[in-house]
């Protein structure tokens, strides 16, 4: 860890903020988040579909709005849409402890959805910003902090939530309206492509913004061949969880999951500054691409080739599973970032995270309701690795795509193009 906090002081402290930033928003969403549906059923004695629906409007809001929230940031700059973001997490988060009814649990539950779509694109815009030609290395450091904050979420709110669940909504909120104050105070403005006095302002620029996005045909084309990566690393809240119960049994099903949660978390901390410095002394952006996709799609093969036993040890090739998939995507991802900012030119970047972030929203939600019917055909059918061989078959199907439009990861800026 010496060597990842080096890093960390080699960068600017815009970039340093924005990495703590980080960490406390996943640190105050994943507090509160794992308790809230027990709260809603057990706590509030609410339906099982009052709760899906509360739940399914939060991801919704966040899903369906990360290319207006790119395309504000954009517009009006990137502290002023984590700002916006980080206020209405605050306020959406306290809002879930006391409210008691479906109306103000709704209202909650879009606040905290649309807080996320509005902050997201801006934070990864800044950060490649701030990083300048050091992207790859602030994105590995990027992704440190946001899995050690998934790692502490859930420790810090299961303390609280012994006490009382209100306890761990106050506690969110109040990390959110501390981080609302450290950007307000020390995060420097950064502004978008407003500053360009060319630009087209009110409808006639949005449209003109989002005809510029749309037509970077190598951007769109790479959004959807990545699309599989996020199916594949999804399985670890939905397939890798199902397993463990199938393995260890209905009763130490959670324990498992939680197991499983927190060793990825523990893999992409301890591993992905090392990974990301060897990946990138041996390979071009590209082929480290093709590798962490490679090892996301070879994750499931253990399982698709144990996936008849039900013994205790099987639980060994789920290990494995977790571990090569968290593998994959610490390969993966500081390398899928800056290309994002490749393909856009360095021009409307956070319109471009937006719209990425939502064809992968696109692709969980549908990859998952696959999956799932997967898995409930394959216990039909008594084909227990049609599911692995499925994700299998993605992770290929994904790795081929990429390594096809391996020659538009890094196009050339033409000449006379403004960069910022």
């Amino acid at each position: 860890m010496t060597g990842t906090w080096r890093q960390v002081r080699s960068f600017d402290r815009c970039v340093t903020l924005l990495l703590v930033n980080q960490f406390g928003i996943n640190l105050g969403f994943y507090m509160l988040m794992p308790f809230l549906a027990n709260h809603l059923s057990s706590g509030l004695g609410m339906a099982a579909w009052t709760v899906g629906l509360v739940l399914g409007v939060r991801t919704l809001s966040q899903q369906g709005m990360f290319l207006v929230g790119g395309m504000l940031a954009d517009r009006y700059g990137y502290k002023a849409m984590i700002v916006a973001g980080l206020v209405l997490r605050t306020v959406g988060f306290a809002l879930l402890g006391f409210g008691d009814t479906l109306t103000p649990l709704l209202v909650a539950s879009v606040l905290t959805g649309l807080a996320g779509a509005l902050f997201n694109p801006s934070v990864r815009a800044y950060v490649a910003a701030g990083a300048g030609d050091r992207r790859v290395e602030a994105f590995a450091l990027f992704n440190v902090f946001y899995q050690a904050g998934m790692l502490a979420g859930p420790l810090v709110g299961l303390a609280l939530v012994l006490g009382d669940f209100r306890l761990v909504c106050l506690g969110a909120a109040l990390v959110f309206a501390a981080l609302t104050v450290a950007q307000v105070c020390f995060l420097p403005s950064r502004a978008g492509e407003e500053s360009n006095p060319d630009r087209a302002t009110g409808w006639v620029g949005i449209r003109a913004d989002a005809r510029q996005v749309l037509g970077n045909r190598p951007f769109l084309l790479f959004s959807v061949a990545m699309i599989g990566s996020y199916v594949l690393s999804s399985q670890i809240y939905l397939a890798l969880p199902l397993q463990a119960a199938h393995v260890l049994g209905p009763a130490a099903g959670d324990l498992g999951s939680s197991g499983l949660f927190a060793l990825s978390a523990v893999v992409a901390v301890a591993g992905q500054v090392r990974i990301t410095a060897w990946a990138r002394r041996r390979m071009t952006s590209a082929r480290a691409l093709i590798l962490g996709l490679a090892l996301m799609g070879a994750a499931f093969v253990p399982l698709a080739a144990t996936a008849h036993l039900s013994e205790a040890w099987a639980v060994v090739p789920l290990l494995t599973a977790t571990v090569v998939l968290t593998l994959g995507t610490v390969v993966a991802y500081p390398f899928e970032m800056d290309t994002i900012v490749a393909l856009a030119r360095d021009r409307l970047v956070a319109t471009h995270y937006g719209l990425y972030n939502t064809l992968a929203g696109i692709g969980i939600t549908l990859g998952n309701l696959g999956t799932g019917a997967l898995w409930g055909a394959a216990e039909h059918w008594r084909l227990p690795a049609l599911p692995w061989v499925a994700l299998i078959v993605t992770g290929v199907g994904c790795t081929a795509a990429v390594g096809a439009l391996a020659t538009t990861i890094r196009p050339p800026v033409p000449s006379g193009a403004t960069t910022r």
